[in-house]
């Protein structure tokens, strides 16, 4: 990827909370104003548009400053550390194989007017990021029957309509690829996955700066697959998915860069 289009898909402020949750959540120590910059400045932002993602970052309750002299130096509030860890927990545990499924399907009905645009999207928007898709119109379905409370929780906090779920097995009319394939686009989704696999497969950083560099953009574009991949059991996807290759890689490079990057980044907050 080229360092143009890598920033031109990253806003400061996104890679910003990258940055924090891979390297500042794992440390108790506040962090200088100037190495957060620096850091962000690896990947072409600004010093300008850094400092404004700290202070959206501030405003929005994550980070707290405290000022020791004329440098500022921020830290993690309560919730900060709490949305990190609960995104630390997602990224990590995303993709990992092995799922066992019943076949049983939930299924949510949900009407909202066209004239309510703005709730539509919103619903749709929400439903969509906790891996539901729609076969048509008002309907949504998922193969994990679990996620009924987040379910709820969305819906609940939109005031859509006068929603119904229950869960059901498929039955014996149409085929249950043809449900898959009109909830989801899966090839656009694989094709994302591919995309990274080209992106990280044969990078192999040498400094740790470079490491550093390599291990957040890694992360960085990993954390999107969870609101992309509805994460089906295997048995609904076609053969050959690039997501548990991606899977892989994903695990197997963080692992591989994760000493490197980290040691880099305790250098640059020896000061």
């Amino acid at each position: 990827m080229s360092r143009r289009r890598e920033v031109s898909h990253t806003s400061a402020r996104s890679l910003l909370m990258t940055v924090l949750g891979e390297y500042v959540l794992p440390r108790e120590n506040p962090v200088w104003t100037a190495t957060l910059v620096d850091a962000l400045g690896l990947f072409g932002i600004e010093e300008k548009s850094a400092r404004q993602a700290l202070a959206r970052a501030a405003g929005e309750g994550w980070l707290e400053s405290a000022r020791a002299g004329r440098r500022v130096r921020w830290s993690l509030t309560g919730p900060g550390e709490q949305l990190l860890t609960e995104g630390a927990r997602r990224i990590y545990e995303f993709g990992d194989a092995g799922q066992r499924w019943d076949g049983r399907w939930l299924v949510v009905l949900v009407s909202v007017p066209e004239s309510q645009r703005d709730l539509r999207h919103r619903l749709r928007t929400q439903l969509t990021w906790a891996g539901f898709g729609s076969p048509s119109p008002g309907v949504w379905v998922s193969p994990h029957v679990a996620r009924e409370d987040e379910a709820r929780t969305i819906l609940d906090q939109l005031g859509a309509g006068s929603p119904m779920s229950f869960t059901a097995s498929y039955g014996g009319i149409g085929e249950e690829a043809t449900l898959v394939a009109r909830s989801w686009n899966l090839r656009e989704v694989e094709e994302q996955y591919e995309a990274f696999i080209d992106e990280f497969d044969a990078l192999a950083p040498e400094t740790g700066e470079q490491a550093l560099s390599a291990q957040t953009r890694l992360v960085h574009e990993w954390r999107r697959f969870p609101f992309l991949d509805p994460q089906l059991p295997a048995r609904l996807l076609p053969g050959g998915w690039s997501g548990t290759k991606a899977a892989e890689l994903f695990h197997r490079k963080h692992a591989e860069w994760r000493t490197a990057a980290q040691a880099h980044w305790d250098v640059l907050t020896s000061d």
